[in-house]
């Protein structure tokens, strides 16, 4: 796609996968410098009809997620795409998909066939609830911010429960998909040998919820709705100023010494009541309004520049759109335009650094089988014959 090195320069992946999960973690290995081929059924991915909001009558939503790759539209139920699948998946060195369990195996695309032809191939399989009881269930991310318990966090502790703004499971679990396939081909770089890897939305879900679900399995404590309070620490959460909210942290005694200083609060360290963590958090309802009393002397604004330059955590509650701002201030370069001319598509870039392999936002989310033709022809070819 480019002279320029990456990483993963050299990798080809075959990507049978659609909607989220997958797509994310393709087009991070494919920033990356992986040769992504995005394998749609001739009606593209679902994701594509997910509107509004869209850019050029294309879905954003689609946008977001599938730099980077080449379309070719195959119709599994079709012998000469089927045969076009199996040759794909023959040269590749990943192939990913997120079918119901057991779903390829009719097509003889599943592991145990694939892996004799390819034993070097590094398969990912994403399901919603894993192959095993949970195999039928349908993979959609709320249902499993339902099950996992994350709705149950999610919302005032006496209004119902909320699922998270994003669809937080099928970007987490994409991750570890792509954790996954990075750890299979360094173990494929010793030994030679490819593997399955299997992740899915529930167990992402259960790890993701990290203190939450050690709070259960670890100190047989159910956690519950807490708004945006949080249950281990105090002040974690978003306070009132003269004129709006802002977010106040002190995670330590450090950083609570110097807030109460900022403050003028310069007695409140030295109380019993909140003298350590664990004290301030169970005394929230004492300390709270002692804090705020203050914060309202200011608006938010100002108490955010006065105590951010005291290194006290803070900050304001933005729209996506000031959250974007705010990194372009930060000069993060949040921003990158991927293609040229019709499909010069904004986007967010690959949130990793390298300081030798940078990622590369060459290739716009294609059309559906866009790269179709190129495509079939080369794998008609002979395998020898570049790409």
């Amino acid at each position: 796609m480019t002279d320029t090195a990456g990483a993963l320069d050299g990798l080809l992946i075959a990507d049978f996968s659609r909607i989220l999960a997958g797509p994310y973690a393709t087009m991070l290995l494919g920033d990356m410098g992986a040769e992504v081929i995005k394998v749609e059924s001739p009606a593209g991915d679902d994701t594509r009809t997910w509107v509004p909001p869209v850019r050029d009558e294309v879905s954003t939503y689609y946008l977001g997620i599938n730099r980077n790759k080449r379309s070719i539209a195959l119709d599994l139920k079709n012998p000469g795409d089927l045969r076009l699948a199996r040759e794909l998946v023959s040269r590749a060195d990943v192939m990913i998909e997120n079918f119901k369990p057991g779903g390829l195996t009719r097509f003889g695309l599943d592991y145990d066939t694939v892996s004799a032809d390819n034993p070097g191939l590094v398969y990912a399989s994403i399901s919603g609830f894993g192959t095993t009881g949970g195999a039928s269930l349908p993979g959609y991310d709320l249902l499993v911010q339902a099950a996992s318990g994350l709705m149950s966090l999610t919302g005032d502790a006496d209004g119902p429960p909320y699922r998270a703004g994003i669809s937080v499971f099928d970007v987490m679990t994409g991750m570890h998909a792509a954790i996954g396939i990075l750890a299979a081909l360094n173990h494929r770089n010793a030994t030679g040998a490819g593997q399955h890897v299997e992740v899915n939305l529930l167990s992402s879900a259960l790890s993701g919820l990290v203190n939450h679900t050690s709070a259960y399995v670890a100190g047989d404590v159910v956690p519950h709705r807490m708004g945006n309070a949080h249950p281990s620490l105090f002040p974690y959460e978003p306070l009132p100023t003269a004129d709006k909210d802002l977010i106040v942290i002190a995670g330590n005694d450090g950083q609570f010494r110097r807030l109460c200083a900022e403050l003028g609060l310069d007695e409140l360290p030295e109380d019993p009541r909140f003298a350590g963590n664990e004290a301030r958090t169970r005394n929230r309802e004492q300390l709270g309004p002692l804090l705020v009393a203050k914060l309202k002397e200011r608006p938010a604004d100002e108490w955010f520049k006065k105590l951010s330059a005291a290194g006290i955590p803070c900050g304001p509650i933005n729209h996506v759109d000031g959250g974007v701002a705010l990194a372009k201030e930060l000069g993060l370069d949040p921003v990158v335009t991927v293609g040229s001319g019709a499909q010069a598509t904004p986007m967010i870039r690959n949130p990793i650094t390298f300081s030798a392999t940078a990622p590369r936002h060459i290739l716009p989310p294609p059309d559906l089988d866009q790269h179709g033709d190129e495509l079939r022809a080369w794998l008609a070819a002979d395998k020898d014959t570049d790409q």
